[in-house]
């Protein structure tokens, strides 16, 4: 009986902090059991303070649901080697765009949260952005703060000043040629 919970709990335990990839980085507060219409259920209660919400996953769903550990060290200073590379905008709709930043962003890969922050960081010399393009690169700056933050054992705010060193790193972020700009001004519109 133990031994299959072992396996079930895949090396999760409470008190831990986990990635759940829709809601970022949160804490195992403890391990219950449930009966759900009529089936026993062994279940992961996930705290996330920032969000003030309490998730229960069952222990057998954590595979299938994305559920990992934080990540380790390596991982993190490549997430942030990313974060000084050329941003990569494809000449897409802005539509489809969002879509694949809300999608890299819910998937819980690290990297891919630090690309959608390289893509959408924008410093003071470039141009406004929109308010929808700002709700995404918060919402990705938040889950790369949060889990850089718990692996480092640093504050929030020290994280997001580690991000931002980095982002300035990059190449050169200063206003584009102005041939640039009105292809981006077009594409908006349309």
């Amino acid at each position: 009986m133990s031994v299959k919970k072992t396996t079930q709990r895949q090396g999760f335990k409470t008190n831990e902090f986990i990635v759940y990839p829709a809601h970022g980085v949160g804490q195992i507060v403890a391990i219950e059991e449930q009966e759900v219409a009529g089936a026993r259920l062994e279940l992961f209660v996930i705290n996330f303070v920032k969000d003030k919400m309490t998730l229960r996953v069952p222990t057998a769903k954590v595979a299938s649901v994305g559920m990992r550990k934080l990540a380790e060290t390596p991982l993190i200073k490549r997430a942030l080697e990313t974060l000084k590379g050329r941003a990569r905008i494809k000449r897409t709709m802005w539509s489809r765009r969002a879509q694949e930043y809300e999608a890299k962003i819910n998937s819980g890969d690290i990297v891919a949260i630090a690309e959608v922050v390289r893509d959408l960081y924008r410093s003071e010399t470039q141009p406004e952005q929109s308010y929808s393009e700002r709700q995404l690169y918060e919402a990705a700056l938040d889950r790369l703060s949060r889990e850089i933050a718990a692996v480092q054992r640093i504050t929030e705010t020290e994280a997001i000043k580690e991000i931002e060193a980095a982002l300035a790193k990059g190449p050169r972020r200063g206003p584009k040629p102005e041939a640039e700009d009105e292809a981006v001004v077009a594409e908006e519109a349309a």
